[in-house]
C-alpha cells in the first residue's frame, strides 16, 4: 500500500525564500497607492471607452451644425413667402440697381442726345417730287409790250361811297407804264406777295391830284374808269409815299403821263 500512494512535491525553501520578498514588495506598493498608478496600469478597456466617447462627441457638435443650419435656411425659406428674408442681401442688391441706373440729369441729357440725333436723322430725309416740271412756264400780266417810265413804293386806299369812308387797297409799287407801240401811258399798282391788281387805269387829262386832308405826301384823284376788279368801275382813290419829296416826284410823273396822253387821246 505504501508503495502505491502517489507523494506530492513540497516546495523547496530556495523557492519559498523567493517569493517572499516580492509579495513584500507589491503589498508596499498596494499600501502606498491602493488605487494604482493610472499612466503605467491602466487597462485596455479603458482608452476604447475614452475614444468612443471623443468620437461621440464630435458626432454631437457636427449634428448640431447641422441642424443649426437647417434652421437657419428654414427661417429664411419662410420670411421670404411673407416678404421678409435676406433683407441686407435686397438692399446690397438695390444698391447696386441704383448705382447702375442713369441720375435725373444723365437721363435727361441722354433724352435730349436722343432726340438731336433723331431731328439730324429727319432733317436729311429727302423726298422726291413725284412729278417733275421739265418746262418752264411763262406767266403772261399783259405788260410785256409796255416799258416802266415811273416805279415808287406807297399805300393805296379806295373810299367807300356806301360806308362813306377810306378803305385801304393794299401796299406795292405805284408804276406808270407806256406802251410802246400806241405811246399811252396808264398807271398799275400791285400788292406785295400776292401781285393782285389794286389799280389799273389810264392817265387821263380830267385827272386832277388833289392834297389829301392838307397832306404834304398824298394825293386824291378821281378815275372814271379803273379796270383792276374786272369791269370798268368809277372810283375815288388816295395815294400816301413815305415822304413829301416822293409824293412830289410822283405828282410830277404824273402831270407828264397826263400831257403825252392828251395829244394821243385828241389825235384818236
Amino acid at each position: 500500500m505504501s508503495d502505491a500512494t502517489e507523494v506530492k512535491p513540497t516546495p523547496s525553501a530556495d523557492q519559498t525564500a523567493s517569493s517572499a520578498p516580492r509579495l513584500a514588495e507589491h503589498e508596499t506598493k498596494l499600501a502606498q497607492n491602493p488605487l494604482g498608478d493610472p499612466s503605467t496600469e491602466a487597462p485596455a478597456g479603458e482608452d476604447k471607452s475614452s475614444s468612443v466617447t471623443e468620437t461621440a462627441a464630435n458626432a454631437a457638435s457636427t449634428a448640431a451644425s447641422t441642424a443649426s443650419a437647417a434652421a437657419t435656411g428654414v427661417k429664411d425659406s419662410v420670411f421670404s413667402m411673407f416678404g421678409g428674408g435676406a433683407k441686407k442681401d435686397r438692399k446690397v442688391e438695390e444698391e447696386d440697381e441704383a448705382k447702375d441706373e442713369p441720375s435725373g440729369s444723365s437721363k435727361a441729357k441722354k433724352d435730349d442726345n436722343e432726340e438731336d440725333k433723331a431731328e439730324e436723322e429727319e432733317a436729311d430725309v429727302e423726298f422726291e417730287p413725284v412729278v417733275r416740271l421739265t418746262e418752264k412756264i411763262d406767266t403772261k400780266t399783259n405788260e410785256e409790250s409796255e416799258e416802266q417810265t415811273f416805279k415808287m413804293r406807297a399805300k393805296l386806299f379806295k373810299f367807300d361811297r356806301d360806308s362813306r369812308e377810306w378803305k385801304e387797297r393794299g401796299t406795292g409799287d405805284v408804276r406808270l407804264l407806256k406802251h410802246k407801240e400806241n405811246g399811252k401811258t396808264r398807271l398799275v399798282m400791285r400788292r406785295d406777295k400776292t401781285l393782285k391788281v389794286c389799280a389799273n387805269h389810264y392817265v387821263t387829262p380830267d385827272m386832277k391830284l388833289s392834297p389829301n386832308v392838307g397832306s404834304d405826301r398824298s394825293w386824291v384823284w378821281n378815275v372814271a374808269a379803273d379796270v383792276s376788279e374786272g369791269e370798268p368801275e368809277a372810283q375815288t382813290l388816295a395815294i400816301r409815299f413815305g415822304n413829301s419829296d416822293n409824293a412830289n416826284l410822283f405828282k410830277e410823273a404824273f402831270i407828264k403821263a397826263q400831257q403825252d396822253n392828251e395829244a394821243l387821246f385828241q389825235k384818236s
